[in-house]
C-alpha cells in the first residue's frame, strides 16, 4: 500500500491552502495512530509526487508539523513521527495545555484530593506558617491514553475555596479563583524509578525518568503551588530556548 493510500488523499473541493490540507491529512493520520510513533515520513520529493503538489508546499506543511512537535527531522536519517513529548521551560503552562498544543489528548486520573495542615517540607517550599491549611492533589497524567507522569501538588488554602472545586484541570480551578500562578521556579533531575513508582506508571523498575519540581507564585509574591512530578524518560523531553542578552 502506498503512503497516500495509507493516510488519505487531499479533498479536491477544500478551499484551504494546499499546505494546510496536507498538514491536516498528516496530522489526522498521526493523531489517529494510522502513522505510529517513529514511523518514517517519505522524502519531500516523494510526497510532492504522490499528492500532486510542489515541494515547497510539502516543506511548509512538514515545517508546521515539526513546530507542533508531531514530526521530527533527523540529520542524515530522514523525517519521522515523533515518539516523545517535548516540554518547554520558556512558558508557564499546565500539562494539559502542553499536550493540546502538540496535538495530543490529555487525561488525568485523580488518585486523591485532600485538605490538611502544611508539613515542614511544604512550609519551607511555600513559605507558609506551621498549621496553615493546604490542599493536596495526586494524579496520574496521560497523553493519548499513555501514562506520562505521576504528579503531587500542594496548594495553599487561600488559593482555592475547597479541593472539590478542582475537576479536570488544577490550573483552570486556580484561574477561576483568580489565583493562577504568574511565574514559577522549576528544577529537574534525572532519576531511576523505584518498583512502586514503576508499577504506578506501568513501566519497569529502574527505568530512567525526570523529576520536575515547580514552585508557582502569584503576582503579589505569595506562593500558589508546590508540585512534584515524576515523568517517564522514554516519553518526555525538556526543551529550553536560550537567547543572548
Amino acid at each position: 500500500m502506498s503512503f497516500i493510500e495509507t493516510v488519505g488523499r487531499l479533498v479536491s473541493d477544500d478551499p484551504a491552502p494546499l499546505y494546510m490540507q496536507l498538514q491536516k491529512v498528516l496530522r489526522d493520520a498521526i493523531l489517529s495512530r494510522v502513522l505510529s510513533p517513529e514511523a518514517a515520513i517519505p522524502p519531500e520529493r516523494d510526497l510532492a509526487e504522490e499528492f500532486g503538489v510542489s515541494r515547497l508546499t510539502v516543506r511548509k506543511a512538514v515545517d508546521g508539523l515539526v513546530s507542533e512537535g508531531l514530526i521530527t527531522r533527523r540529520r542524515g536519517a530522514g523525517t519521522f513521527v515523533a515518539s516523545r513529548v517535548e516540554k518547554s521551560f520558556s512558558k508557564l503552562s499546565s500539562f494539559s495545555e502542553d499536550m493540546i498544543s502538540r496535538g495530543r489528548v490529555p487525561h488525568s486520573e485523580w488518585l486523591s484530593k485532600s485538605a490538611g495542615a502544611v508539613t515542614p517540607e511544604e512550609s519551607l517550599s511555600l513559605g507558609l506558617s506551621p498549621g496553615t491549611l493546604v490542599y493536596r492533589f495526586q494524579r496520574l497524567r496521560y497523553a493519548d491514553g499513555q501514562t506520562m507522569a505521576f504528579e503531587s501538588s500542594t496548594i495553599p488554602g487561600y488559593c482555592l475555596p475547597a479541593p472539590g472545586v478542582v475537576e479536570d484541570s488544577l490550573y483552570a480551578a486556580l484561574d477561576a479563583a483568580g489565583n493562577r500562578p504568574v511565574r514559577a521556579l522549576q528544577r529537574l533531575r534525572a532519576i531511576s524509578f523505584s518498583a512502586d513508582q514503576a508499577e504506578i506508571l506501568g513501566i519497569r523498575p529502574g527505568d530512567a525518568g525526570l523529576f520536575i519540581e515547580r514552585r508557582g507564585f502569584l503576582a503579589d509574591g505569595r506562593a500558589a503551588e508546590f508540585t512534584q512530578s515524576w515523568y517517564r524518560g522514554d516519553a518526555y523531553d525538556v526543551v529550553a530556548e536560550l537567547n543572548r542578552v
